[in-house]
């Protein structure tokens, strides 16, 4: 789900927040006992809740793995939940301290909406999802389709721009709830719903009455690079939360799981000493434990283990690795070097 252009609120809460980002975050966040992380309000696979208020997804497990860098606990975090017009501001104004809600990096919300993206945990790309009884099998047969899209995003924009370049017309429902989009979806209020692919699979997998009722067509018409983000000002506070990500990458680089990381603090191998902690250095450059990467594996696993428990193959979403696979498996993940 791409976010909202909110330019005049958000240029206003960027100054105000300013003094909010030249605080020590990492001092406020220990002072408080727990990360306050800004989610999705419900989003299958990636952040939602169940009826007892336990959330559960690929975001937040990201929120999870920046407590346990810093706590060594996986439960130090509380979870704010953001609608796609109020998470910029909450983020700003310092309400949360991390936003990890499948939101799209770009050129000017890392400007001058005043945030900075940690690396990508899921790389997207928008779709569309059609009902199966309609046997449509490309977008490219969607000319006069009323399409259902959450108003003030880049979803909006990327829509009018496809059919625009492919000569085609459609008719908008623009709607700001995304709740009340899916639902007119599946009233059958509009032919087609637009987002994220990672986002219809999860509506399909977890809203629709009969998710095989309901198709995703293949073609991705945007790049959306989802990935947490915190504000401008706090170089340390990004620092832990960015190589808290490249953790759970170069984890599985290593083959380095929540169940062999013990075995592996017997290695020999430098490049593994330095990144478990074994040999020091890593942890005293973030400010952290030198076995925060080794907590951070151990108690919420590397990436692997994250993508497959949310949204892979076997969970409802059966989501293949694609873009996410490792580099070295034809995919775009890859950290940074922790030396």
């Amino acid at each position: 789900m791409k976010s909202g252009f909110l330019a005049a609120a958000a240029a206003a809460v960027v100054v105000s927040a300013s003094a909010v980002a030249g605080a020590a975050t990492l001092d406020t966040v220990k002072q408080r006992g727990f990360v306050q992380c800004g989610v999705n309000a419900g989003l299958p696979g990636f952040g939602n809740p169940d009826s007892a208020g336990n959330w559960t997804g690929l975001d937040v497990d990201y929120c999870r793995a920046v407590a346990v860098a810093i706590f060594g606990d996986a439960n130090k975090v509380k979870f704010t939940p953001l609608s796609a017009q109020q998470r910029f501001p909450a983020i700003q104004s310092g309400e949360v301290d991390l936003l990890s809600r499948n939101t799209t990096a770009t050129l000017t919300r890392d400007t001058s909406v005043g945030l900075n993206f940690a690396p990508v945990t899921y790389y997207d790309g928008q779709g569309f999802m059609v009902p199966k009884k309609l046997g449509v099998k490309s977008a490219k047969e969607l000319n006069g389709a009323t399409v259902c899209v959450q108003s003030g995003t880049t979803t909006e924009l990327n829509l009018a721009d496809y059919f625009r370049a492919n000569n085609m017309t459609y008719n908008p429902v623009v709607i700001e709830s995304n709740d009340e989009v899916n639902a007119a979806y599946f009233a059958g209020r509009c032919d087609v719903l637009t987002t994220d692919v990672s986002g219809l699979a999860g509506t399909r997998a977890g809203v629709a009455p009969v998710p095989d009722d309901h198709v995703i067509l293949p073609e991705v018409i945007s790049k959306e690079p989802l990935a947490p983000a915190v504000r401008h000002g706090d170089d340390q506070w990004f620092d832990i939360v960015k190589w808290t990500v490249f953790a759970t990458i170069q984890a599985e680089e290593f083959g380095i799981t929540s169940k062999n990381v013990d075995e592996f603090t017997n290695s020999k191998n430098p490049d593994v000493q330095r990144f478990l902690g074994t040999s020091p250095g890593m942890g005293k450059a973030l400010g952290l434990d030198e076995k925060w990467a080794y907590n951070v594996v151990k108690k919420v696993g590397n990436y692997a283990e994250i993508f497959d428990r949310n949204v892979g193959p076997g969970t409802p979403l059966k989501l293949e690795r694609g873009l996410n696979a490792l580099w070295t498996k034809g995919g775009l993940m890859y950290a940074q070097p922790f030396r």
